[in-house]
């Protein structure tokens, strides 16, 4: 009886350890991606302490706003001046080539900045591009005008106001109200002069030498590049463009400008950024914050530093010395590469929009001009970096006058979060590439088991059902352990079945030949006696019903007596077409009745075996192509070459093969055929013995169903039957 043992449960333990080696990875991201999110609140209220330190050393300094115009209730574009920094000064020749890194940021006026007309009837023909900007201690300005009549000053003239001209007006630092005249006799340097202080008298008037420039003539009007000192420029500042058309009557058609010019409460302001400021806030330049200062209109009163560097104090806390070790190699030449295909490098360069913008808004900008700190992160138009940037109130007389705002890249934080990454992944990739191991062993361990089981199963049980040889049980407790015991039980038990089953034949046909040999000398001495017509044909009948009785135990003796036989035989060499060609000479003679179509190879086919055995082969596969061939259709008989082994085809014309037979008409007490009282008794060892046969001889054998096709020309198939051919190879000799 089979002990059983309650198996322990591979696959709990498979899938336990499936399950936690798969929760590493998830686990580690979330710890990572938490730890980022704390380090950017971090970096955050690290800026917006940056911000509110800057703050606190510009409160209550009103001599740094007031000069900028910052008091203005609202800034009009066009009308209020934004100073541009610029790159280098600027060459006054009238070409504007060094304004054109600059040209984006011009502004065109034109009928929106008329300031007077003197016809409402005639079209405005004047209009120019403009704008400021400022190097050193000087503020230049260009004006690109299109004037289709171009009127200079007339050589001998006093006058400079009777013909096209640039007027410029400002409030001086000193709280006095200025005006000048820009104008020229022909292309060249300019000519300023000064107008009195009475904004109703023209003349007379002051040459200002301060005052440079250069006009020129172009193709659609004049330019004029011109620079003065920002120590004669106020807060207050405006441009007019005066216009004249006739060169008789000199009348003035239109004026064009940023601002009328005729009086000080007219004028429009012009912003230039504070070098005092900048020098506030220039030590912020050291590390990777932009520090702008902004008024409380948003324009930039000062700036600083560069977000681009990477000089960041979380940059700097994962620095790390170059690794030669031959791991650090690896991971630098073999891993990071497989990393970065996941992981993002924060990039050298990326496009920043706010470079060199001089007007500033955003949700932080708001709520830093309502008095509370702010910050907001945004995303650069390349995708490439994600900045932070925090603002704080700057303080005078308890109002807001302006904001400082401090901007950085989060590369420090995306490097930090890479090392971590990286570390979790090495982690991860060494503990699941132990994990993959031992799983890897482990399931090598229970394939074999299996493929051992497997191999024991099929070497137990041959081709023909019969048991070869036990499976041993396995002491494992476990599944497959298990499965080892109950394929043992059961081999064991279809071993004794099939013992049974195998020698029941033998011990039937030894147990019943003494009672039939008593029956038969019975009815022979019965039969000597002298009966009546009815008690004769009762013997006959017994006699008959013996001698079926005794075939039928020749006929289940004949099997075993074959394979006792095929165990003993002596190998001899002959030639297979000659003991084939022989059998059917003999099978022609014998049955006249039945036509014999044959294709026999001349080829001797020399093999080893027992001749005696392949005729009994012969007469087998013959006699049970006669019994299930239709009346008046061949049997044929072929033996071919095929494959470099010798074929021997056996085909009839008759009923098909029943579905699924085709393997189990050769096995031992097997028939298809349809039994009938008077036939003769069957017990279908005939294809079981040619098995035998073949097996013996290390051929095969097997039967396929004969399908009519209309299209073949060979007499096998011309036939309109169906049928079954036997097919039987066996190996030969090659000389």
């Amino acid at each position: 009886m089979v002990s059983f043992h309650p198996p322990v449960g591979l696959r709990s333990k498979v899938a336990i350890l499936s399950l936690f080696l798969l929760c590493l990875p998830w686990l580690g991201y979330q710890y990572v991606w938490e730890m980022e999110k704390y380090l950017r609140y971090g970096q955050e209220k690290t800026l917006e302490g940056t911000t509110q330190a800057l703050a606190t050393a510009l409160h209550e300094r009103p001599n740094l706003f007031d000069i900028q115009a910052s008091f203005l209730t609202q800034v009009e574009q066009g009308r209020d001046l934004y100073a541009y920094p610029l790159a280098g000064a600027i060459q006054l020749d009238g070409k504007l080539h060094d304004w054109a890194q600059y040209r984006h940021r011009s502004i065109n006026y034109g009928e929106g900045h008329q300031i007077f007309k003197a016809s409402a009837d005639m079209p405005l023909n004047i209009s120019f591009n403009h704008m400021v900007g400022k190097y050193g201690g000087f503020l230049y300005a260009f004006f690109e005008v299109t004037d289709p009549s171009v009127i200079y000053r007339g050589t001998n003239s006093l006058k400079i106001d009777v013909n096209d001209h640039l007027a410029i007006a400002t409030l001086a630092p000193d709280g006095k109200f200025k005006r000048y005249i820009i104008a020229t006799q022909r292309d060249g340097w300019v000519s300023a002069y000064e107008l009195p202080e009475n904004p109703k008298r023209r003349m007379p008037v002051t040459p200002e030498l301060k005052i440079q420039g250069k006009w020129l003539k172009t193709e659609v009007g004049y330019n004029v590049e011109i620079r003065l000192p920002l120590d004669m420029v106020g807060s207050k500042l405006g441009f007019a463009i005066y216009d004249v058309n006739d060169r008789k009557t000199r009348s003035l058609d239109a004026i064009v400008g940023t601002s009328a010019i005729d009086d000080v409460e007219n004028l429009g302001t012009v912003l230039v950024p504070s070098p005092e400021i900048e020098s506030i806030i220039k030590g912020m330049s050291h590390n990777s914050s932009r520090i702008w200062v902004v008024d409380k209109h948003g324009r930039v009163l000062a700036k600083s530093g560069d977000i681009r560097t990477s000089s960041s104090v979380w940059t700097r806390t994962v620095q790390e010395k170059p690794d030669e070790t031959f791991w650090g190699r690896f991971k630098r030449d073999y891993l990071h590469r497989f990393y970065y295909k996941i992981l993002t490098t924060p990039p050298k360069d990326f496009i920043d929009s706010l470079q060199d913008s001089t007007v500033l808004e955003g949700s932080h900008i708001k709520n830093a001009l309502s008095g509370k700190q702010g910050s907001t992160w945004r995303l650069t138009p390349d995708n490439k970096a994600v900045i932070l940037a925090a603002a704080s109130p700057i303080w005078i007389d308890d109002k807001v006058m302006g904001v400082v705002i401090a901007e950085e890249t989060t590369h420090g934080i995306r490097t930090l979060r890479n090392k971590a990454l990286e570390k979790l992944f090495n982690v991860i990739l060494t503990i699941m590439s132990m994990g993959t191991l031992a799983l890897f062993f482990f399931a090598s361990s229970i394939s074999s088991r299996i493929r051992k089981l497997r191999d024991e199963a099929e070497e137990a049980i041959d081709s023909q059902g019969r048991i070869r040889k036990s499976i041993q049980g396995s002491e494992v407790r476990d599944e497959i352990g298990d499965l080892s015991r109950s394929f043992s039980s059961i081999v064991s038990r279809l071993g004794q079945y099939t013992h049974y089953l195998e020698n029941m034949s033998s011990r039937l046909s030894h147990e019943l030949r003494t009672p039939v040999a008593v029956v038969r000398s019975s009815l022979e001495h019965l039969s000597l006696q002298q009966l009546d017509k009815d008690t004769r044909k009762y013997v006959e009948r017994a006699e008959e019903g013996v001698s079926r009785l005794n075939m039928i135990l020749n006929n289940m003796s004949e099997a075993t007596r074959l394979e006792e036989s095929l165990s003993k035989a002596e190998m001899d060499i002959f030639p297979l077409s000659k003991v084939v060609s022989g059998c059917m000479q003999g099978y022609q003679l014998t049955y006249p009745d039945i036509e014999f179509v044959t294709d026999i190879t001349e080829d001797p086919l020399t093999m080893s075996g027992v001749p005696e055995y392949i005729a009994q082969l012969m007469d087998k596969l013959i006699a049970n192509a006669m019994e299930f061939s239709k009346d008046n259709t061949p049997i044929t008989v072929s033996l071919v070459v095929k494959n470099k082994q010798a074929e021997l085809s056996i085909a009839n014309f008759g009923p098909v093969l029943p579905e699924k037979m085709a393997e189990q008409i050769f096995e031992s007490m097997v028939s298809v055929r349809q039994q009938k009282a008077q036939d003769k008794p069957h017990l279908g060892l005939g294809l079981y013995i040619a098995r035998l046969i073949t097996d013996f001889h290390q051929g095969t054998i097997k039967a396929k169903d004969l399908i009519p096709t209309s299209k073949s020309s060979d007499k096998l198939n011309s036939s309109k039957h169906s049928g079954v051919e036997i097919l039987v190879t066996l190996p030969y000799i090659k000389e």
